[in-house]
């Protein structure tokens, strides 16, 4: 990914969903004027996902997706339907596309159902109207479901009916951001001076930064404050020679231990990671699931969970440091499993702790998605920056950049 590329994570995600034959892969075609989907009259023609990353005016960068049909059958069409489900985990919007020739039947219907209840806004796009005769009601219309915003409009992808209408209703479901969280630049002040610790070892990707520093350096300079990066070699040195001393150190959370005694007490500390919990949501989650790893006994199983999918090193952090360190910490014999990517369990019940990345390359949606998944199995929730910061004894000063979650914290 380059410096100028914006990362899925940050991407609106559309996804089309509907039954085999309504004509899902040709409007996605249209919509984006781009041949992303093979296209037939063959039943199951869409036997995956399929993702494209792009700039779809006026919306600006999205993801779009393509689905699978929802009604397909056989061992084969059970998987391609839980993998459409899957993709409602992670969809800002959807779209329905029906036959405007026939009623909605069971298996629409119930989409419209799961999208209500994952408080998805969603457009019923009643594909093929210039089969109906006088092409009656072609205009959008909008109503509420639960609070939900629906939209319908008639199209046809073969003509191209409404294509810019259905844009344009896209467009006007962009999900508002409720709250003004950056990554970094809520909590710092214009003219501060901001360290940035960036290791530079094996597990660093060979000439570039990974998102979170890249992310962190951009709202840095946006908040008209000064970006200063140093590896962990070189900090004690760094700060010994700075006047003013700076007003916050942001540190790779594998260098946790070593920044902490090299950054003097009256210097604030934190990390890219725990700056992505807040910016995904769930900081007070991972901080209040951090105090669970003292509990965990012999035997007991810790998900490790990356939202991205890389080349694993001999010095990976999920499937070598955190174990180490899990097992340093507590004493205790645990049962380690790894995933990543999309392969997040359905079933969650087993674990006594998950332990997931910053989610960087995950959208808000879908890591508060992993962990409400992980609340209603009744297990605790964290990630890589606060585990590692609990378990080197410094979580109450990396968070103490946000007084509210430390009082909350130390009740």
């Amino acid at each position: 990914m380059s410096l100028n590329d914006t990362p899925s994570g940050e991407r609106l995600r559309i996804s089309f969903f509907g039954k085999r034959n309504a004509g899902k892969s040709s409007l996605v075609n249209v919509i984006t004027n781009q041949e992303i989907s093979v296209v037939s009259d063959t039943l199951g023609t869409t036997t995956d996902p399929v993702v494209k990353a792009m700039e779809l005016l006026p919306l600006g960068p999205v993801l779009i997706t393509d689905t699978p049909g929802f009604d397909d059958q056989g061992t084969l069409g059970e998987l391609r339907v839980r993998r459409t489900r899957q993709i409602l985990n992670k969809t800002d919007i959807a779209v329905l596309v029906t036959d405007a020739t026939r009623a909605m039947d069971n298996s629409e219907k119930e989409l419209t159902e799961l999208f209500e209840k994952k408080n998805i806004p969603y457009i019923i796009a009643k594909n093929k109207c210039d089969l109906i005769a006088s092409n009656e009601n072609t205009s959008a219309t909008e109503t509420k479901t639960n609070n939900i915003a629906v939209n319908e409009i008639y199209v046809s992808a073969t003509e191209r009916i409404h294509i810019e209408e259905l844009k344009e209703l896209i467009g006007h479901l962009i999900p508002s951001s409720e709250t003004n969280v950056r990554l970094v630049g809520d909590i710092i002040s214009k003219n501060q001076t901001i360290v940035l610790v960036i290791p530079i070892d094996e597990s660093a990707p060979k000439g570039r930064l990974i998102l979170p520093q890249q992310q962190a350096i951009r709202d840095i300079l946006e908040s008209g404050a000064y970006a200063v990066t140093t590896r962990e070699t070189e900090l004690k040195d760094l700060l010994s020679n700075m006047s003013p001393k700076p007003d916050l150190v942001i540190t790779d959370s594998q260098a946790f231990g070593q920044v902490n005694k090299d950054t003097p007490e009256d210097i604030k500390l934190t990390s890219f990671s725990i700056l992505m919990a807040r910016y995904k949501g769930f900081l007070d989650t991972a901080v209040m699931g951090a105090k669970t790893i003292d509990s965990l006994k012999d035997g007991d199983k810790v998900l490790i969970c990356e939202g991205c999918t890389h080349h694993r090193q001999c010095g990976d952090i999920g499937t070598v440091k955190l174990p180490k360190w899990l097992k340093e910490r507590t004493g205790k014999e645990l049962v380690i499993t790894a995933t990543s990517g999309n392969d997040y369990p359905d079933d969650l019940s087993e674990y006594s702790l998950i332990i997931h990345c910053g989610g960087c390359m995950l959208s808000p949606r879908e890591m508060i998605y992993r962990m409400k998944c992980a609340e209603d199995a009744g297990v605790p929730f964290t990630n890589y920056g606060v585990a590692i910061a609990y378990m080197r004894g410094i979580l109450e000063r990396s968070i103490s950049v946000f007084p509210e979650l430390l009082e909350r914290y130390k009740k």
